[in-house]
Order: structure tokens, then sequence, then C-alpha cells
């Protein structure tokens, strides 16, 4: 059921309209949010979703339409002057300082001195503390940002957005990255900071999420409003029929692979100096293996370690039958090892340059070059093929990657290996920050590629994605494996079971804030 304003909104949005060359990324748009709710804004990707929320924190100007305020005129003409306003906006992708530490990210402009210029290292780092533990956040004031995981990356933007004095907090996919323990934290947190004259907009693909956090959930597509719905009462299928304007359908879960199945991957006691130990299991062909385990269990670990991108210590990795050594990424690649790293922007992507680069880099040498010449129209012609397929929202292939959307940065990814076609694929993450149309083409296409024989491995932090997609699944605890499930046998309280076990200090070595 579609809502009637009962009162003065918090926050309005009328007729708002915006355009970019050769994308109209929002018509006509409106939205509402009531002081004491937390509204959910949910779309596919290239919805509108991210530009409508940078419309209201000042980042980009509006060109048709208004913004209200308490039912007053509100005129966002840049991020400052919307977070005086009271508006705090926590993007998708990270804004922080990674040679900076989690103090000085929070506090950044806003540092205590000493003497009117010397920065009072110390009064920082105690304001940083005591906001860090009213939030009860695991982190450490003075460690430097850049080596922490993506998730406490993502936990130094919460805190340094409610740092601000904010009324009205927008979330751009604030859990993408963060396990289902970190989430409970998250929503509590949200609990404790919405009140009668405080709000929150939270943007996520995530529907199990939504229906515990959000009381309305405002749905658009194409860039124009589509209508709100009821939170907690609200039906799961309704809100993404709306979304996207078709019926989805569940995917039926994968039957255990058949055991004659000849083994492709065999690793065998994969150590690492910092946190894998002992790590043994097998890949066959046409099989998805799954990795499951909490943060800091060493799944990613267990991915940068095979494609040469942390040094292992120990350990042996056959290929078909023979005994390879990987030393870099390069060797991997050349090796038929692809790896779709869980940080895009940072491993996945040449962000400057246009979508048909980034698609065709991983194969440029071997498929789309000729005596040192770029063989352009075919690497169009694939590039425009595998766009086609995964739907990558952009107005040509020569758009810079940086302009697209999140989700869509991931498909480039997802694309550029797929094009290079390799033996064995390994997808870290492969739907974080994609909508759920998107997500049910990514698991056909895992599922494609499996029965055409290609070798997956995927690492999520979504059990119900792991247990639909894997034909086993690899628990980790400690960086140690500590169970190994057939599809029969795999329920998320038997996967919990394994990665809680823990290894009681046996064998470990120091940990690292590593991704996991």
């Amino acid at each position: 059921m579609v809502h009637e304003n009962v009162a003065i909104p918090l926050l309005e949005v009328e007729g708002v309209s915006k355009s970019f060359p050769g994308v109209r990324a929002v018509t006509d748009m409106r939205l509402d949010l009531r002081g004491g709710e937390v509204l959910a804004l949910v779309g596919e990707n290239g919805a509108g979703k991210s530009t409508l929320m940078k419309l209201l924190s000042g980042i980009h100007r509006a060109d048709a339409g208004r913004f209200r305020l308490d039912g007053g005129e509100f005129r966002p003409t840049g991020p400052k002057q919307a977070l005086e306003r009271g508006i705090s906006i926590i993007h998708q992708e990270f804004n922080l300082m990674p040679h900076l530490t989690v103090a000085q990210n929070i506090f950044i402009g806003r540092e205590p001195r000493r003497w009117r210029a010397l920065l009072d290292e110390r009064a920082l780092n105690a304001r940083a503390r005591e906001l860090i533990g009213r939030l009860r956040l695991p982190l450490d004031a003075e460690a430097v940002v850049g080596g922490l995981t993506v998730a406490k990356q993502q936990m130094v933007e919460i805190a340094k957005a409610l740092s601000h004095d904010a009324r009205v907090l927008i979330m751009d996919e604030p859990t993408a990255a963060l396990n289902e323990a970190e989430v409970a934290t998250l929503h509590e947190l949200i609990r404790r900071f919405v009140r009668p004259g405080t709000g929150v907009v939270y943007i996520s693909h995530r529907m199990e999420e939504i229906k515990r956090i959000a009381d309305r959930v405002t749905v658009i597509r194409d860039g124009r409003y589509v209508g709100t719905v009821d939170g907690p009462s609200s039906d799961t299928r309704e809100i993404i029929a709306l979304m996207v304007g078709r019926t989805l359908t569940d995917g039926a879960r994968p039957a255990n692979i058949r055991p004659d199945r000849p083994i492709v991957l065999r690793v065998a006691g994969l150590s690492t100096r910092t946190l894998l130990d002992d790590v043994s299991f097998d890949l066959r062909q046409g099989e998805i293996l799954g990795f499951a385990g909490l943060m800091g269990a060493g799944r990613t670990e267990v991915a940068r370690a095979l494609v040469g991108a942390d040094s292992a210590q120990s350990g042996t990795i056959t290929l078909r039958g023979k005994r390879i050594r990987i030393a870099n990424p390069a060797d991997a690649v050349r090796n038929g090892l692809g790896y779709l790293s869980e940080d895009r922007k940072r491993f996945g992507l040449l962000l400057d340059q246009d979508v048909q680069a980034n698609i065709t880099l991983a194969a440029l040498r071997e498929r789309f070059s000729r005596a040192g010449f770029v063989r352009d129209t075919a690497a169009a012609r694939e590039a425009g093929e595998y766009a086609r397929t995964l739907r990558i929202k952009t107005p040509t292939l020569r758009q810079t990657a940086r302009n697209l959307s999140g989700g869509n940065q991931q498909k480039v990814v997802i694309a550029k290996w797929l094009i290079k076609d390799c033996e064995v694929l390994i997808f870290d993450e492969p739907t974080r920050g994609i909508d759920v149309g998107a997500k049910e083409e990514i698991y056909q296409l895992l599922g494609e590629l499996a029965a055409r024989g290609k070798s997956i491995i995927m690492i999520s932090s979504e059990l119900p994605e792991i247990l639909r997609m894997s034909h086993r699944i690899v628990v980790m605890s400690e960086g140690r494996v500590t169970g190994v499930l057939d599809a029969e046998e795999a329920t998320q309280e038997n996967i919990m079971h394994h990665a809680t076990l823990g290894t009681g200090g046996v064998g470990r070595r120091k940990t690292h804030d590593g991704a996991g």
C-alpha cells in the first residue's frame, strides 16, 4: 500500500531532475523522510539512488525540482553546507585517506589544536576513542586506515558520519562489506540514532535487512519514483517486482558434484606467515566451491595466496595434475587462474580508463592485438557483447569506469575475467553492491560457466548466496579449514557451527588486518 504523509516530513524531495552528458539520471523524483523513521531507498543499479543522495548532500546540483527540510526550502550548494544543515552521507565508495589514522579520518578538518596551529594528537585520539567506544565499534583510533579491512574502513565512514551533529543520515550500501554480526551492530547504532527529530535514508540491495530495519520502503526505477510501501508488512516479492518491473523466481540449489569429475585444482598445506595454516582442498571440473566464514577467517587470504598476491610460506598448488608455482598475479593469469577481488576500485579496475579497456584488459595481448597494434573493432565487439549480457548501464563503451555506479563497476570486473576465459575463476564477493535483478544474472552466468566445465571458487559473506550457488562449501575459522560440507548437509546453522569452532590458539600465527 502507498502511504500518504501524516505530518510535515523531516526531509522532502519534489520534482527533482538531474542529467549528465548522455545520461538522464533522475526525472521528476520525489521522496519524503519522516522524523523518527528509517526509510529504505531501493532500486536496481543505475536507477538513480546514489545520484539522488549526492543531490541531497550537495555533491551535485539539481537541474529542476526542490528540497525541503522541516518544511522550509533547502538548496544544498555543497557538502559543507549540507553538513551544517544536519545532512550527513556515508557513501558506497569510501571517502577516506588511507595514509591517515582512524582518528585523523574521523575528525579531518576539525582537529583539536594547541596554540592555534599545532595538532593536539593526544586530544584527537582521546576524542576518537570516546566516539568509537560510544558507538561500540571494534576500531583502534591510532590504526592507519590503509591497513584496515574493507569492513573496518566502512566502520570508520560510519563513525565519521555520526561524529557530526546529523539530523538526516544517508547510508548508501552501508553493509555491503559487513558480516551478519557487524550488520546487527550497525542496525543497533541506527536505532539509537533515530528519534523524533532525526531520520535515516537507507540504501541497500539486501531485502532481508531492509525488512528488519526499515519503517517504509521507497522504490525507484530508471530514475523515476515508483511507489512507497510499509517495511515490516511488505512482501519481498512485491518490492522486487516494483524494482525490476518483473517477477523473479528462486533458483534451485545445486546437487552434489559427481565424485568422478576430474580434479582441476588441488591445494595442499597452504600456509602464510600471517594467517593461513595448513589449508587444503580440491576443486573439480564444473564445480562451484563456496568459501564461508566470519570476517578474519582467511577466505580472501586463500584467494590472494593462490594468485600470488600474498606470499605463501608453504604448501603446494596442483593444476590438472601438474604442480605449479605462482609467484605473482601474472603467473596466475598465465596458468589460467582469474581473480575477482572484493575491492574492485583498488585491485579490479583502471578507474580512469574506459569500459572497453577495462573489459578487454586481461585478454588484450593474446586476443585483441596484432603486431603491437590493438584490434579495436574486435575488442569493441566482444566488450559490447559482455556489456549487454551483464546489463552494464553505460551510455557508451568509452565511458570512464570511474563514472559508473558501484554495481556497474563490479560487473565490468566480472566481464574482464569472463572474456579472459580462465579455467579456474575465483570470485571474491562477486555480487557485493549489485542489485537483486543483476544478482540473478550473475548467478545464472556462474551456473552456465560451471555447466560449460569452468571451475569456480566463490567467496561470499552472504550465507543464502553461498548455499544457493555452491556444490560444496569450505568453511574457515582463524585461518584454517574447519569443515567441507556437501550441498545436502549444508545449512546456515551447520555453516555457522563450523565457522565458530576456532582453533583454540593451536598452531596460530599473528593475524593481520587483511580482508577475510
